[in-house]
C-alpha cells in the first residue's frame, strides 16, 4: 500500500468513511490538502456528514488530530483547523534538522542495497524527471518528493524516530504546497536527494548526514525567506 491509499486516498475516497481509522485518515488528508484551510472552524456534525460516518468516529479522529497539531477542538464550537505562522515554520524546521539526518545516518548505517531503496531510487528519479523538459510538472516534483522524505523515515528501523518526524511533516505540508509555486524551480533540492541517497547507498553515514543538515538548513532558510518577502502571516 502507497502512502497516499494508506491516509484513505484512492478507490476508499468515494466510499462513507465509518471506522475511526477511516474517519482519522480522511479527515488528516482533507486538512493537509487544504479542503479545510487553515483556521477555519467546522461542526462535529458538518464533518461527520461529509465523510458519512456517526459523530463517536469522528469525535475520536478529532483527538487524534489535535495531537498531530493539525487542529485544535473548540468545546461546543466543533474544532479549528490548525495555522501555522512563520515562526511555527521556523520551529518545524529546526525539528526536522535535529530528527531526519539521524534517520538519515541510521539507513546508511544498514548498508541497505539499491533494491532496498528502490523507492527512494523512484522518488529521485521522478523527481528529475518533473523537472525535465520545457514544462515542469511541480505538482509531480512534490509528490515525489513526499515519497521520498516519508520513505526515507519509514526505511530507517526506528519505528519511534519515523512517527515523530512524519507527524512534523505533516505539520509542515500545507505550508510547502502553499509555496511551492513561489519557489525557485527545485533543481538544486532535486540535486540535493540524489546525492542523499548516492551517500546512503555507498554506506557512508557521515557524509550522508552532513548532506542532509545542509540540505534541510538550506530549505528552511528558502522558505522563511519566501514568507517574510511576501509578508504571508498564516499557512
Amino acid at each position: 500500500m502507497d502512502d497516499r491509499a494508506a491516509r484513505g486516498e484512492g478507490e476508499g475516497e468515494a466510499r462513507p468513511a465509518r471506522s475511526v481509522d477511516a474517519v482519522y485518515l480522511r479527515l488528516k488528508q482533507q486538512i493537509l490538502d487544504n479542503r479545510y484551510a487553515p483556521g477555519a472552524q467546522a461542526l462535529e456534525s458538518e464533518i461527520a456528514a461529509a465523510l458519512g460516518a456517526s459523530r463517536t468516529p469522528v469525535r475520536e479522529a478529532f483527538v487524534r488530530l489535535q495531537q498531530e497539531g493539525l487542529l485544535e477542538i473548540v468545546p461546543r464550537h466543533g474544532v479549528r483547523i490548525a495555522a501555522l505562522s512563520p515562526d511555527d515554520m521556523k520551529e518545524i524546521y529546526e525539528v526536522l534538522m535535529s530528527l531526519e539526518p539521524t534517520a538519515v545516518e541510521l539507513l546508511a548505517a544498514r548498508r541497505p542495497s539499491a533494491a532496498d531503496l528502490a523507492c527512494l531510487v523512484e522518488a529521485c528519479d521522478a523527481m528529475e524527471a518533473a523537472l525535465a523538459g520545457p514544462a515542469p510538472d511541480l505538482a509531480a516534483w512534490a509528490a515525489a518528493d513526499e515519497r521520498f522524505h516519508i520513505n526515507l523515515a519509514r526505511l530507517c528501523g526506528n519505528r519511534r524516530l519515523a512517527a515523530m518526524i512524519m507527524t512534523v511533516w505533516d505539520q509542515a505540508h500545507r505550508a510547502r504546497m502553499f509555496t511551492l509555486s513561489l519557489r525557485p524551480l527545485p533543481l538544486r533540492s532535486t540535486a540535493e536527494h540524489r546525492a542523499v541517497l548516492d551517500a546512503i547507498l555507498g554506506g557512508d553515514g557521515e557524509t550522508a548526514r552532513d548532506l542532509y543538515v545542509a540540505h534541510r538548513r538550506r530549505g528552511g532558510a528558502e522558505l522563511t525567506a519566501i514568507i517574510e518577502r511576501h509578508g504571508i502571516q498564516r499557512l
